[in-house]
């Protein structure tokens, strides 16, 4: 008589539980962050070929009562795969308009627009349109001075649900910019559809700019397409006096970047452009 024994191996992987680990404390401290109002949002100036500033995006941030102020890299894929991007879409959405009410009564803010980033999970919910109404309507925001900024793969899964969203919340006057534009799979048919009042140049491209033919023919070829598409742009990531002057040549009119300014706390900004007597520029 043969007798067979079914073998079975395992392997533990000592990195792997650890990665694990890791990422089960981070969310577990991430949903108590949100209820213990951790978050916090930093601005970043966007500002005119004269450097005043036209605007600003809003940044979130994560003040953990042990590791510090984490940037969003550490935080929100994470945030996008269990869903908790919800109630952070949501808490950045209301304090960006309730900061726009804020500047709302100080003149030399009272035109500044506020950008906020849209994740694809908050964008496909079907109760976004809603959720955007609600806010600014409970905060009383110039849904005029709110622009919400989508990315290139957001817009190809049903372009007539993304249409219908984006045309009622125009109807509402909120505004739309199309973010790291020319990294993705935009084509014209989608972009000559689309409800959009801004492009936003990829600092990708802006990096090397002045060094790589290629880089500095896309950026001519994005600014000349949104003329003919009566779009403006925003140049992302610009470092550089240098970069700055070839993208003022070449026609751009709205700026981005280290140059200006890092994101910072409201209170360090509007300080900042007191102490410099730095008053809005208009659109």
């Amino acid at each position: 008589m043969e007798v067979f024994f079914r073998v079975s191996l395992s392997f533990f992987d000592p990195a792997l539980q650890a990665e694990i680990t890791s990422r089960a404390f981070l969310l577990r401290d991430l949903r108590q962050g949100i209820e213990h109002d951790e978050l916090r949002l930093f601005y970043q100036p966007i500002v005119n070929s004269q450097r005043c500033i036209l605007g600003v995006e809003a940044l979130v941030r994560w003040q953990h009562p042990e590791l510090g102020l984490l940037p969003p890299s550490n935080f929100i894929t994470l945030a996008e795969q269990t869903n908790l991007i919800h109630p952070i879409g949501l808490w950045v959405l209301q304090t960006a308009c309730a900061q726009l009410v804020q500047w709302a009564r100080q003149p030399d803010f009272a035109q500044w627009t506020v950008a906020v980033n849209v994740s694809e999970r908050q964008f496909n919910d079907p109760e976004f349109v809603s959720v955007v109404e609600r806010a600014i309507d409970q905060s009383g925001a110039d849904a005029r001075l709110l622009r919400l900024e989508l990315t290139e793969s957001m817009l190809h899964d049903d372009l007539n649900k993304t249409l219908y969203k984006m045309n009622a919340l125009r109807r509402r006057g909120v505004e739309f910019s199309l973010d790291d534009f020319g990294t993705g799979y935009s084509s014209l048919s989608y972009l000559k559809k689309l409800p959009l009042n801004h492009l936003k140049i990829d600092k990708s491209f802006i990096d090397d700019v002045l060094s790589d033919p290629n880089d500095s023919a896309i950026v001519r070829t994005i600014l000349a397409l949104a003329r003919n598409l009566d779009l403006h742009v925003i140049a992302e990531g610009v470092e550089t006096d240098a970069q700055m002057d070839f993208l003022v040549n070449c026609g751009c009119a709205a700026f981005q970047g280290y140059l200006f300014s890092r994101p910072l706390p409201v209170e360090q900004l509007t300080s900042d452009c007191a102490s410099n007597m730095a008053g809005p520029a208009r659109r």
